[in-house]
């Protein structure tokens, strides 16, 4: 963040205000023609002072004390700027409809005044008294101060309401980002699991070895299923560090995956062309993995086709299978596959399909450009 748009310290401000009200209190003191004037003048600047502190009573004592004015022969140029700092004040801490009745007050009063120390002027050469003149700049000094302080009212709230919006935005994102991780780890241990813990049983007295086989495969699996979670969790913990920094799956390890679903039915034609950066690394695993995911609970035995691609910039990735083209409707309450994909697609601002294929199958694209 820049240095000079952080906000000075209240204590700093109020020294100013302080500084900002005895310089020229002292100076009109000094000046004025007579001591009852110079304390009048000094008396209606001192509730600059205390304008952040106090900010309606200080706008009230610069009311009254600009009522001595005419009474004392006080300075006028000094009433205005001190009804219109304080305003200011009123204006920024206060909601606009409520300054605004206050700024009804401090027109009454400026004009009044004024119209009294200028009754006896005589008229200009145009023919326009010179009271309407000067009052009707005193107004708009304190119109003007009052318009700036609720402007800035205006946008610090906008800017409060905006952040409390990023926050909450960030909020869901990572929540979002933590139920996809979970989701795409989850759904495909559980669908290999299912996969083969059915065929287990289904040879396990005819074909003890191969049910032993299944077995052994059901155990790696939830190994690696439970690595991968503490992984993920790990991130979580760690402070500062992200779903994405921790030594999650990559394209190195589709191969693994592509093995895992052969065991369970399918069979993957992998494909990996071209350099895909190593941050999208997880996010091209992920939506591969809940692609073929989806062939092992709806299509299997089937066989499957992966590509990965990067050219000309532009990173696609193709998962098309042979079954029967049955899926979880796009639009499904109870599903978060497919829209976990969509979202990660979304994130790097990329096109996203998945549906049945005419001539049978189903198939997922995704694609988006790669800096």
């Amino acid at each position: 963040m820049n240095p000079l748009a952080r906000p000075l310290p209240a204590r700093l401000l109020v020294l100013a205000d302080v500084a900002l009200a005895a310089l020229p209190a002292l100076g009109a003191a000094t000046t004025a023609p007579s001591l009852t004037a110079g304390a009048a003048s000094a008396l209606t600047w001192l509730p600059v002072a205390v304008r952040r502190i106090w900010p309606v009573p200080a706008y009230c004592g610069a009311l009254l004390s600009s009522l001595l004015v005419p009474l004392l022969g006080a300075d006028r140029v000094m009433m205005i700027a001190a009804i219109a700092l304080t305003l200011y004040t009123v204006s920024t801490t206060r909601p606009v409809r409520r300054s605004a009745i206050a700024l009804v007050p401090g027109l009454i009063v400026t004009g009044a005044v004024l119209l009294v120390l200028l009754s006896g002027v005589p008229r200009q050469a145009n023919g326009w008294p010179d009271p309407v003149f000067v009052i009707g700049m005193a107004w708009l000094v304190v119109g003007a101060t009052w318009s700036l302080g609720a402007a800035a009212r205006t946008r610090r709230e906008f800017t409060a309401r905006e952040a409390e919006r990023q926050a909450e935005k960030a909020m869901i994102d990572e929540r979002l980002r933590i139920v996809r991780e979970l989701h795409d780890v989850l759904a495909h241990s559980m669908s290999m699991i299912t996969v083969r813990a059915g065929v287990a049983a289904k040879v396990f007295d005819k074909h003890p070895e191969e049910g032993r086989r299944a077995l052994q495969a059901i155990e790696e699996i939830g190994r690696d299923s439970l690595v991968e979670i503490r992984q993920f969790l790990g991130a979580l913990r760690s402070p500062g560090s992200t779903p994405e920094s921790a030594p999650l799956p990559g394209l190195a390890d589709l191969p693994s995956m592509a093995d895992r679903a052969a065991e369970a039915g399918v069979q993957v034609d992998l494909s990996v062309n071209g350099t895909v950066p190593e941050h999208m690394g997880l996010s091209v695993y992920r939506i591969v993995q809940e692609a073929i995911t989806n062939a092992v609970r709806h299509a299997a035995p089937t066989r499957c086709r992966v590509s990965v691609s990067v050219v000309d910039g532009l990173l696609r990735i193709s998962v098309v299978d042979d079954g029967p083209g049955r899926r979880v409707p796009l639009v499904d309450r109870a599903g978060h596959g497919i829209a976990g994909m969509r979202e990660r697609v979304t994130m790097y601002g990329g096109v996203f399909e998945a549906g049945p294929l005419p001539g049978g199958g189903f198939g997922v694209s995704a694609s988006w450009e790669v800096p």
